[in-house]
């Protein structure tokens, strides 16, 4: 597969929550909290950068495509934002939030009735200058694949000494 397809697209879009939950809920906080040290990302940290993305990134993106077009760019993302967004949260909170989230725009995504002569349509990265639609909404795929396996890897980073020399044949923990 390398053309985007919104039909293959959602069902994946639409799992992200649920892969989260389950990877994510109800354990210890050393799991949830862990990183790679200064200036890295917990899987706190990923689900909340996820919460924001959602709130405006992917579909107000995809409505200014349609409303616009290149007349105006999109404004910039706060790569960063979940850091202030998720103080006092809860895990439970954020898993909740994602999930309510994810749902309604998901809602919206089909509620917009993109035809795959839209996929085309253009709109204005404020960074990469001028996108596609198909090129916007494959993006929001890729970025909750890649935002699941950077919680994967975090998270098996914290027993890189513990698996002794096993160590050779588990990629995922990258080189000594």
């Amino acid at each position: 597969m390398t053309d985007f397809d919104l039909a293959t697209a959602v069902p994946v879009l639409a799992r992200t929550p649920h892969v989260m939950s389950a990877f994510l809920a109800d354990l210890p906080d050393e799991w949830i909290f862990c990183n790679d040290g200064p200036d890295t990302w917990s899987p706190f940290d990923i689900l909340g950068h996820l919460i924001h993305g959602e709130r405006i990134d992917w579909i107000p993106r995809a409505r200014m495509i349609l409303e616009h077009g290149t007349s105006a760019a999109f404004e910039p993302f706060d790569r960063f934002a979940q850091f202030r967004e998720s103080l006092g949260k809860s895990l439970a909170q954020l898993l909740g939030e994602f999930k309510q989230l994810r749902e309604a725009n998901l809602r919206e995504l089909q509620a917009l009735g993109l035809t795959a002569s839209e996929m085309g349509r253009r709109g204005v990265h404020p960074e990469f200058g001028e996108v596609t639609m198909g090129e916007l909404l494959a993006t929001w795929v890729v970025h909750d694949l890649s935002h699941l396996a950077q919680v994967a890897e975090v998270m098996s980073r914290q027993y890189r000494r513990a698996v002794g020399p096993w160590r050779a044949y588990l990629p995922i923990l990258g080189a000594w």
